[in-house]
């Protein structure tokens, strides 16, 4: 056996602030955090919904709490900034051929929101 000492490289926790690409891989993952107080509100609003009226109005209340709509704004923010930097990386990870011809991108990235916006269109009519 050797008696020399294995290199062991030292890792800061803040080794992602180095590069601008993990920088931007750390903004885009931290996305989530507004999105589980998002989901989490929405749990406790459907079992308040079926718990029955006075449950409702309650959280009904919380949630118009200026703190609370600040952070679904947030929320709101966030899903969108995750939805356009997955819809810019979706051609690179799916390129779409048509007759053996590569898409453009733009036009697969501006469907994905035209998908979007038209679901969104439909939810707002149905509700």
């Amino acid at each position: 056996m050797s008696n020399r000492k294995p290199y062991v490289r030292e890792m800061t926790r803040t080794w992602w602030k180095d590069d601008p690409f993990y920088r931007f891989y750390m903004v885009r993952e931290a996305t989530i955090l507004p999105l589980i107080f998002f989901t989490i509100c929405l749990t406790f609003g459907l079992g308040c919904l079926v718990k029955g009226p006075e449950a409702w109005a309650g959280w009904l209340s919380f949630m118009s709490n200026p703190i609370v709509v600040v952070l679904n704004i947030l929320a709101l923010l966030a899903s969108l900034f995750h939805a356009q930097t997955f819809f810019s990386m979706m051609p690179q990870v799916v390129p779409i051929k048509i007759k053996g011809k590569k898409l453009d991108k733009t036009i697969i990235v501006l469907a994905q929101w035209a998908a979007v916006a038209a679901i969104s269109l439909v939810v707002l009519v149905l509700v």
